[in-house]
């Protein structure tokens, strides 16, 4: 995707095969940086201190992570002490684990000295294989925009298609294209005119801050919103969908994604909109049936909801305080959707009813 005009991935495997280069999305929107990862601890503090984010880069980013770890022993005791550090890191994105789970599968059975090089060939294809599947994830999901905008035309209506999304699901969530922004390109690209209402998902901001990022480097118009404004445009008429993207999907189709989802998907649902979820494969969690109840939810850092960065007047990148010192913070990072507010599913292999007879439907194995 674009920055600057320039193409890019969010990871990369560095030319001398020393390490893995990532953007770090700490920084943005005000700095680009590239931070360097060398070894496993190195992709262990990548992710949990969120330099990556969003489900699906993150479980591409632990396969390079235990590629790193082998490169250094690939001993049996080394590879599973690897695996259990690095799926610490962060406890709601099924990804992680899923990933994990598959280059241990691939290198488990081979000799020592063959673990790291089977790693990197299963790491590459991950992250190729996540691309692909965000690029038919915005494909599929750029035929529901296409509906919308029929029926646009047959009530005579001028106006852009407008799409409200939450958090950041877009491809600095993914290696590229992203989940529940790659229907927004797709659509961009193929001449569709398209507004993105973009909340600004506190508290790490990441809608105002990652979303607002890309859609500007795409050229797609787009206006930063307040997480409490979704409900008003949409009862003013003018919200036509809402997507997002989710970091874990029962089997049962419920999803969990970031804090302040579920109070969107309830008002979509009492307006009549759409409610759309993009997801890849990869996220769902076929041992769990009830989301509220099994789905572990992240408790982050309380000085995340206490203060708030961005630019001082010496274009410094800052920290600063919004609330009284005595007062107390509470950080969960995701909530749960239920499937009976989702309109669809949005996935590579098709669009289906957010049940498990849907899921099985495409997903038979």
């Amino acid at each position: 995707m674009n920055i600057n005009g320039q193409p890019w991935k969010t990871i990369w495997l560095e030319p001398d095969g020393s390490g893995v280069g990532v953007i770090d999305q700490r920084v943005l929107p005000h700095r680009f940086e590239i931070k360097k990862l060398s070894t496993q601890h190195d992709a262990f503090d990548a992710i949990r201190s969120m330099v990556v984010r969003g489900a699906p880069l993150i479980g591409v980013t632990g396969a390079y992570g235990l590629m790193l770890a082998l490169q250094d022993d690939p001993s049996d005791q080394a590879l599973d002490a690897a695996c259990q550090t690095l799926n610490s890191s962060r406890p709601t994105a099924v990804n992680l684990s899923w990933a994990l789970k598959r280059v241990k599968d691939r290198v488990s059975l081979l000799p020592p000295e063959q673990r790291a090089s089977a790693a990197k060939h299963e790491a590459n294809l991950i992250a190729n294989e996540d691309i692909e599947m965000c690029s038919a994830i915005g494909d599929h999901g750029l035929s529901l925009f296409q509906e919308l905008l029929k029926q646009r035309e047959a009530e005579k209506r001028d106006e852009p298609l407008n799409i409200l999304t939450h958090c950041n699901a877009g491809w600095l969530a993914t290696v590229d294209w992203g989940t529940a922004l790659a229907p927004i390109y797709k659509a961009h690209r193929n001449g569709i005119n398209i507004h993105v209402w973009v909340d600004e998902t506190r508290p790490r901001n990441q809608g105002a801050s990652l979303t607002a990022y890309e859609l500007g480097q795409e050229g797609i118009s787009h206006t930063v919103i307040v997480d409490n404004a979704g409900g008003h445009l949409m009862q003013h008429g003018l919200v036509d969908a809402v997507i997002v993207g989710t970091d874990r999907t029962t089997r049962c189709g419920d999803v969990c994604n970031k804090i302040g989802t579920y109070l969107k998907a309830l008002a979509a649902h009492d307006n009549n909109i759409p409610f759309y979820v993009a997801l890849p494969a990869s996220t769902i969690d076929w041992s769990i049936t009830d989301g509220i109840k099994e789905i572990p939810i992240e408790t982050r850092n309380a000085k995340e909801v206490t203060h708030i960065q961005g630019l001082d007047h010496d274009n410094s990148v800052t920290m600063v305080q919004l609330t009284p010192s005595e007062s107390q913070g509470l950080n969960p990072a995701f909530d749960v959707t239920p499937a009976r507010l989702i309109t669809a599913l949005i996935t590579e292999r098709g669009i289906v009813n957010a049940t498990e007879a849907g899921l099985k439907r495409i997903y038979p194995h």
